[in-house]
């Protein structure tokens, strides 16, 4: 079972997420045919997706992340609600890069490129806030903690992992994210950075069947914490016919004559799942009757 634990230090320095993940990035993987350098940046990019949008108070709030870099794989989209929920996609699933000779890693920091990262959060106001930095490193962990240090101005240590297998399937995945609340004791600051350097990377852990809570405590080792929260998460799509005729409602009563007259019908797909629909002739004529001014 993927989930999140939430957690807090009873002092109340620290709060803590942290996810096992490798179920939704496999789902990911299979939808998208991916890469094993496309998984492991997607797959990252989910997992932080999830454990920003455990942080939302209400369920149908919102949050997408787009990371734009110049690299092979294009953009990274992912986007979830505060229900368990999450999805994405890259631009390029194949984009592939070797290995990097100098640690022996899924070179994702090359497949991504430069460029920025923006993350927009709907919670039902008039207008959705929208957060943007320059990506630091394109290696997805680096990048979320420091847009939630520019944005949030929230100091944060983010970790996050894919570790692939041989026939591309995904063998671990996770990540968890810290957060320093305001007036958080020094002690307990040098005590979490240590914990930190000396842990092991996520995926080793969770390769040798560390649970979310053992991450956390792992990292909070010699603090008194408290779990708060555990939900479970999953890849899913939201996609629906309905959702479809809204997007081709949009296009107007025009374009809607000119693809009648030159194809007979529409077909429509969803980047997230690749699920295919179809729209023939009549009910396009019925979308520009009671849909279209």
């Amino acid at each position: 079972m993927d989930y999140i634990v939430r957690a807090i230090d009873v002092s109340g320095s620290i709060k803590i997420s942290a996810a096992i993940t490798t179920g939704v990035v496999e789902k990911a993987r299979m939808t998208h045919n991916l890469s094993k350098t496309a998984s492991s940046a997607l797959g990252r990019t989910l997992t932080a997706g999830l454990i920003m949008t455990d942080a939302l108070k209400n369920e149908q709030d919102s949050l997408t992340i787009n990371i734009k870099g110049d690299g092979p794989l294009g953009r990274i989209v992912v986007t979830g609600k505060n229900d368990g929920k999450i999805k994405g996609y890259v631009d390029n699933p194949s984009a592939d890069l070797p290995v990097r000779e100098i640690d022996n890693k899924i070179d994702v920091s090359g497949v991504v490129g430069s460029g920025l990262l923006t993350i927009v959060t709907d919670m039902g106001l008039k207008e959705p806030y929208v957060g943007q930095v320059n990506l630091v490193s394109g290696e997805i962990a680096e990048d979320i903690a420091n847009y939630l240090y520019i944005s949030d101005q929230v100091p944060s240590a983010v970790g996050l992992g894919v570790l692939v297998n041989t026939d591309y399937s995904i063998k671990a995945a996770g990540g968890f994210i810290l957060q320093l609340l305001p007036d958080a004791d020094e002690e307990i600051i040098s005590k979490i950075e240590s914990n930190i350097q000396n842990m092991q990377n996520v995926t080793e852990m969770i390769n040798l069947n560390y649970s979310a809570e053992d991450i956390v405590k792992t990292i909070t080792n010699g603090l008194e914490v408290k779990f708060l929260e555990k939900k479970e998460v999953f890849y899913e799509c939201d996609c629906s016919k309905e959702k479809m005729e809204s997007a081709l409602a949009a296009i107007g009563k025009n374009e809607l004559n000119n693809i009648i007259e030159e194809d007979g019908h529409a077909e429509l797909s969803c980047y997230f799942c690749n699920r295919k629909y179809d729209f023939d002739k009549a009910e396009l004529e019925n979308l520009i009757e009671t849909s279209c001014d």
